[in-house]
């Protein structure tokens, strides 16, 4: 099973890139999209359901603005568009797709670098999250939760760290809650799974400023967080950085797991 996840910011700035024409040669069984900046009205065909898959979305209230999406060779069973509180959701920040016992997360965590006030509202969002990500990990299914979490948890995950530990996206409060989803619940960061001592080649954001991508100044806020059986089977990981769809790059990681796997549970 290949599982893909990227922040597009903005996925018709992303498909005008070749973002579709890439995709089409990845053979991903399962797509994971965030910042769609689009309602369902801006998407167009293709966008909605590229060739050979389905598409699900939860999209933000306010046009041109984050929003997440799942594409899926199969059809899921359900699928569940937002936490069940209000603000949050009409921010289209979490969207859930379900095949059997696998559930499978597009997440778009906020970002708090804009000033206090979107920071505290990152710390609201990331503090009814917890109890979700609980509840998630305590159910049975297998799950990962894929997206752009707007924390980097460790020194290594971005390139400057001493002069980032009062910016937001590597705050003290956003890293011990990071670490705790990790260690308390038991959710596995699967990228560093695999690579636990990456540091540069780890980045999957750069700032569109102060040549950033040139120097490959960057950030790994771009996660997939699994269940310990799904992450035990993960075999492989890439971050494409051939071309540019965004100011992200697409994670790709590979398990060694098929929808079988997680049929549903009598």
């Amino acid at each position: 099973m290949r599982i893909i996840s990227l922040n597009l910011n903005g996925i018709r700035s992303a498909a005008s890139k070749g973002m579709y024409e890439w995709l089409d040669k990845q053979r991903a069984d399962l797509i994971c999209l965030q910042e769609l900046k689009a309602q369902q009205a801006d998407l167009s065909e293709q966008m909605r359901r590229p060739n050979g898959y389905y598409g699900y979305f939860h999209y933000a209230e306010k046009k041109g603005y984050s929003g997440v999406g799942i594409y899926s060779r199969q059809p899921a069973d359900e699928f569940i568009e937002g936490l069940g509180h209000t603000d949050i959701d009409a921010e289209g920040r979490y969207l859930e797709a379900r095949f059997g016992n696998l559930s499978v997360v597009s997440l778009y965590l906020p970002s708090g670098s804009s000033g206090a006030e979107r920071q505290a509202v990152k710390f609201s969002v990331m503090a009814r999250f917890y109890p979700h990500l609980a509840e998630l990990m305590a159910s049975g299914r297998d799950v990962v939760v894929c997206g752009d979490w707007n924390i980097a948890h460790q020194q290594a995950d971005l390139k400057n760290w001493r002069c980032n530990q009062k910016n937001s996206g590597f705050l003290p409060e956003e890293r011990a809650w990071f670490g705790q989803v990790l260690h308390q619940q038991g959710w596995v960061d699967v990228y560093r799974k695999l690579h636990p001592d990456a540091t540069d080649a780890c980045y999957t954001w750069w700032s569109n400023r102060g040549r950033a991508w040139d120097k490959n100044v960057g950030w790994r806020i771009d996660y997939q967080v699994a269940t310990p059986q799904l992450a035990g089977s993960a075999v492989s990981c890439d971050i494409y950085k051939d071309q540019r769809f965004s100011d992200h790059a697409p994670l790709t990681i590979d398990y060694a797991w098929t929808f079988a796997d997680s049929p549903p549970k009598k």
